[in-house]
């Protein structure tokens, strides 16, 4: 048996993406666009100052029956997402204030109306009682010793600390010439994805089922804690995600909200939906990458970098984001901060602060913006020092291609790459030589002429190895998908990863085509329903094309074997003298389509060899990497800029 070669619709070509057409013709399916019979919305009164005692709520008479506040929800567990890292310390979020509030915009009521504009009146008309409270409003000023305590049962402000000296530092120190150091720090960002979180919530009587639609990128994740915090069955949740507008790691966790509104649909056994508005979104919700770092790096005098100390801290909000954690960001800090450089002792120092804003969530290249931006900061700090150019500092402390597969000082394992030529095309493409000419002529109006290099290494696809010693509710393992022969010759694969603007239904069709040779067009992805795919841990990590592309072509190839099977007892030829290709089984100049030999096991199975598989069309496949420590892609930026000295605008001149 044999199967096709590369064709012009496998992975790599350029394909309209199949979810296009309804996507660009409004045929698409949102959170925003269900319309069930009965469904009420809901809006939330939420927390109008960081620190406070919550001493109560003043409910209009006219709106008690469409109050709920913390009291009501009996039997509802708070959301923890505990590590196992030693040291961290536990905080559990209630899905409303149970007692005290913790950040602006943390939900304490949630109302409920026919329209979303009558539940936001309700909201509006609700008084909060409390008593305020000093606030931690800077991480570092939150871990200095009296600072207030975000949660009382704690010594202080801090879910956790990580620390590590690798190397012989203390020799490394010893040899270097040049000493640089610098302070810098990252301001909060807030993701802000074309839609919101939106979560529908029914309970299905019939089943004895709760039917959640929400904008996720976890959907059996979300499922897990779901059923720990409403004390149900898993079997008794099902979590479905339509068509979701971006997610970029917000989307990636167990919100509050889901919590509320899938004890609501039970408690009102009617559907309820909640959309998450834009003011929402920036003040309580999506908020990520504050970073504080002080480093500082040795090297010699030609700029090599021979050690780095750096202590650095994140502002992890006020509570711990199920299932990631709140350490997610700063844990990682100190084994991602080498990026693609070779340098012989590293000393870190790590903190997860504990502070009055919303929890910290996971955001694309988690940790990833904040480490590139420290240590290329820091390149350049040393090529000033050295007096050399940047580029030619960062080409001498980068990992060499002759080095490959290299494991760096925090023990990352890069696979392969070149690194160096990388960088060396960049300088060539932006024209390094011109820009120096001009800067060097000065500008007519007085503008200053800025040239810039960045080169990161980024581990995606993580697997097991790397997360089962964190200790979080969540370990990914082998991700399978199902691949399923309709008796037509169509195919239906079924992955449990849920895109949310990736074009994963074009992407893993096209691996799908690659095996069995079936037109991308007759293939159907489904994904985003735990009652209808199989396990994940769902998209995150960019590990997505990885895990799943991997499980879809192992599927598919298990799936081809058994139609070959089939079609070689039909065409009366070895198994072994056949050949799979473009969607058809061939043995010299007689061939048979997929959709036939579809078609004769579906109806006409007095024609199948009397050996056939029992299993029939229909395979369940894991994948997962024999190392799974991650993949690691590699680019290098280059950017020209202009900067009025007087005005501070910046004008992008060119960029490669």
């Amino acid at each position: 048996m044999t199967t096709q070669a590369k064709t012009k619709k496998g992975v790599g070509a350029a394909l309209p993406r199949l979810e296009d057409d309804r996507l660009m013709r409004g045929r698409s399916r949102f959170v925003g666009d269900i319309k069930l019979v009965g469904m009420m919305e809901v809006a939330f009164v939420r927390s109008p100052v960081a620190h406070a005692r919550l001493l109560g709520l003043d409910i209009p008479a006219a709106h008690k029956d469409q109050v709920f506040q913390a009291a009501d929800l009996v039997g509802v567990k708070h959301i923890r997402a505990v590590s196992g890292l030693a040291g961290f310390k536990v905080s559990e979020q209630p899905s409303l204030a149970v007692g005290k509030l913790r950040f602006v915009g943390e939900p304490i009521a949630m109302c409920v109306a026919d329209t979303r504009a009558a539940a936001e009146d309700i909201a509006a008309a609700v008084g909060v009682r409390f008593d305020a409270l000093p606030v931690n409003s800077d991480m570092r000023a939150a871990i200095r010793p009296g600072a207030p305590l975000v949660h009382e049962h704690w010594a202080d402000n801090v879910f956790l600390e990580t620390a590590a000296v690798i190397g012989d530092f203390d020799a490394a120190v010893r040899g270097a010439t040049v000493v640089v150091k610098r302070q810098l720090r990252m301001a909060r960002q807030c993701m802000a994805p074309l839609e919101g979180k939106g979560t529908v919530a029914e309970w299905d009587d019939r089943l004895d089922q709760l039917v959640l639609t929400t904008a996720t990128q976890m959907p059996h994740i979300v499922r897990s804690g779901l059923a720990e915090c409403l004390g149900l069955d898993q079997a008794r949740i099902r979590v479905i995600a339509p068509d979701v507008g971006g997610g970029f790691g917000w989307k990636g966790l167990l919100q509050a909200e889901e919590v509320c509104l899938g004890w609501l649909a039970r408690h009102l056994n009617r559907p309820v939906r909640w959309v998450e508005d834009r003011r929402e979104h920036l003040v309580a919700a999506a908020n990520a990458r504050e970073h504080f770092y002080e480093l500082t790096a040795y090297a010699d005098r030609s700029g090599k970098l021979l050690a780095l100390d750096a202590e650095a801290s994140v502002d992890a909000g006020a509570y711990s984001v199920y299932p990631f954690s709140a350490c997610l960001e700063a844990a990682q800090v100190g084994s991602i901060l080498p990026g693609p450089y070779d340098f012989p002792a590293f000393s870190y120092r790590t903190r997860s602060v504990c502070t009055n804003k919303p929890p910290i969530v996971p955001f694309r290249g988690v940790a990833r913006a904040g480490v590139c931006f420290a240590m290329e900061s820091m390149v350049d700090a040393i090529a000033h020092a050295v007096g050399r150019e940047p580029h030619e500092v960062r080409r001498v402390n980068l990992v060499p291609p002759e080095a490959m597969p290299f494991t760096n000082i925090t023990g990352k394992l890069f696979d392969s790459g070149d690194y160096p030529e990388c960088l060396k095309r960049a300088v060539a493409a932006i024209d390094l030589a011109s820009w120096r000419t001009r800067q060097a002529r000065g500008e007519p109006d007085g503008r200053l002429i800025g040239v810039g290099f960045a080169i990161y290494t980024e581990q995606a696809a993580h697997g097991t190895a790397v997360y089962h010693g964190w200790g979080i509710p969540m370990v990914p393992g082998h991700e399978q998908a199902q691949a399923r022969l309709t008796p037509d010759g169509g195919l239906e694969l079924r992955i449990g990863v849920q895109s949310h603007g990736q074009g994963m239904e074009t992407s893993m069709a096209q691996v799908a085509h690659e095996v069995l040779g079936i037109d991308p067009s007759r293939i159907k992805v489904i994904h985003g329903d735990t009652a209808l795919t199989p396990y994940s841990t769902g998209t995150w990590g960019s590990r997505s094309m990885v895990m799943a592309g991997g499980a879809v072509a192992r599927a598919s190839g298990i799936l081809a074997e058994r139609v070959t099977r089939i079609g070689a007892h039909l065409l009366q030829a070895p198994f072994e003298s056949v050949r799979l290709e473009n969607g058809a089984l061939h043995a010299g100049a007689a061939s048979i389509t997929v959709a036939e030999i579809a078609h004769t096991w579906y109806r006409r199975p007095q024609a199948l060899p009397a050996d056939v598989d029992p299993s029939g069309l229909e395979v369940t496949a894991g994948y997962k990497p024999k190392v799974d420590s991650g993949t690691f892609s590699y680019a290098t930026h280059a950017v020209a800029v202009a900067v009025d000295p007087g005005l501070g605008t910046v004008d992008l001149l060119d960029y490669i």
